[in-house]
Formats: structure tokens, sequence, C-alpha cells
């Protein structure tokens, strides 16, 4: 089955290191109630029509050919930028699992840096398939507690928390990004025990970004007509008060990514 894509966003500095390509796939097994790329979630096109009535189609199928001619375009720039490709999503992890080998292995096969924005929710044969092609995962660990993962994500945590500890044990350069929600998820028992369960199951990460809840992108819901939650939006001394107490068990923290 060919995938669907919604979008290439070239000259991407958020998806990595350096400058890099990141290529958004259709579908994605969870809902997050905060997800600010509604358009991401279904594995099938759509249409978004604007307030004007104007419509738009979402989401095409590329051929691995295609994709690797698009993003060979600017090897230059990935060369000196240390940048590369970025295959991302929804969940790129649980797209057509051929599709997405061959078209890591030809990225590999011409030395591209290859990162991987997962939220773990994946088969994990899929993630020990790519593991040894990919340079590096971003990771999405929304919350420790299962119970608060299905109420905000629709979805059980059991696979992000097996897909990460199979990465970790496989020596994978891990960036975990932890969504900030406040009265949800920055509270210090929460981030207490995520760190406790992080540091018990000898998980190796490279680098912690904390990402802060934002209401960009919102009007996409209506657009689809689709409802909406908002949530509060992280203040700069919450964050702030986040991260020192992440710094007691990791050293490198950041704020946004």
């Amino acid at each position: 089955m060919i995938p669907n894509i919604f979008n290439i966003q070239h000259f991407s500095t958020h998806d990595g290191p350096g400058i890099r390509t990141t290529i958004f796939f259709k579908g994605c097994p969870l809902r997050c109630a905060w997800c600010h790329n509604p358009e991401s979630q279904l594995f099938t096109p759509e249409i978004m029509v604007d307030e004007n009535g104007v419509r738009e189609a979402i989401g095409r199928e590329y051929s691995v050919d295609e994709l690797i001619e698009d993003v060979t375009a600017d090897e230059m720039i990935y060369d000196q930028s240390g940048g590369g490709v970025t295959l991302s999503g929804g969940e790129v992890l649980s797209q057509d699992r051929g599709f997405i080998l061959e078209l890591v292995r030809r990225l590999a096969d011409r030395e591209i840096s290859i990162g991987i924005d997962t939220c773990g929710v994946a088969p994990t044969r899929m993630v020990e398939d790519i593991c040894d092609d990919a340079d590096f995962f971003l990771y999405d660990l929304k919350f420790i507690s299962n119970a608060l993962h299905k109420q905000h994500t629709g979805g059980s945590n059991h696979l992000v928390l097996r897909n990460l500890e199979v990465l970790s044990r496989r020596q994978a350069r891990i960036i975990l990004r932890l969504i900030m929600l406040p009265g949800i998820n920055m509270d210090k028992d929460t981030i207490e025990r995520t760190m406790l369960w992080l540091r018990t199951h000898d998980i190796a990460i490279e680098q912690i970004d904390l990402l802060p809840y934002h209401t960009y992108g919102m009007n996409k819901y209506a657009k689809l007509g689709r409802e909406v939650e908002y949530f509060e939006v992280p203040q700069e001394d919450e964050l702030a008060g986040v991260k020192t107490q992440i710094e007691r068990f990791y050293d490198n923290v950041t704020i946004g990514g």
C-alpha cells in the first residue's frame, strides 16, 4: 500500500540537526487532543474547506522514486549544514513497512542523514528494522501514565514504552520530546515519575525537548468539520521549573526543541 503524504517541507530547521527536508506522512494511530496537524490523522486523502468555501485537497501518493528525486535535490545543502531528511507525520512507522524500509535504505545508500519523528505506536519489528539505518529518533513521550495516555490520545502507551526500551538497547540516538500541558502533565509528581521510569529502565537519551502546547493550526479543525479542544498555554516560569527538575536527571534539556 502506497502511503499518502500531505507535505514535503524543504529547508526545515526544527526536525533535527542542520537544514533538513521533512516528509509528512498521512495517518496516525493516535488522536491527541492537542494535535496541531489534524489533517495528518487519517491515512486517506481529505478535503479542507475554508470559510470562503475554497477547497484544498490534503494528501496524495508518492512513489519512492519521486521522493528520492525530490529530497536529493538538496543534497548539497545537507552536506554543508549537517542536515538530511526527517520522516514525520502522522506516524511514519505505521505506514506500509516495505515502502518505508525501501525509502530509508535508499537514503542510507546515498549517505543522507535520516531522522525518524515518531510517537512510538508502531510494530516493534518495524522499529527494529529501521533502527540501523536511522541516524536519530525524535521520540514523543506524551504520558508515562497509561490511563492519561488513553484519555488524551485515544490509545495505550504500552508500545510507546516498549519501543523506547528497544531503541535504547539498540543504542539509537534518542531525542525525547515531552509535550507540556499545564494542569495535566507539568506537575512535579508527574515529571518525577516520568524521569524515574526512564532511569530505572536505563533509557539512554541524548537530549530532552520540552514542547509547550500552542494553538497554531487549530483553525484546521473547522476546515475539516471537526471539533477542537483547547488547553492552557504554559508560562515561561512553568517551563523553566520543569526544565530545572528534569536537569536533576538529564543534562541536555531544551525548551522548544
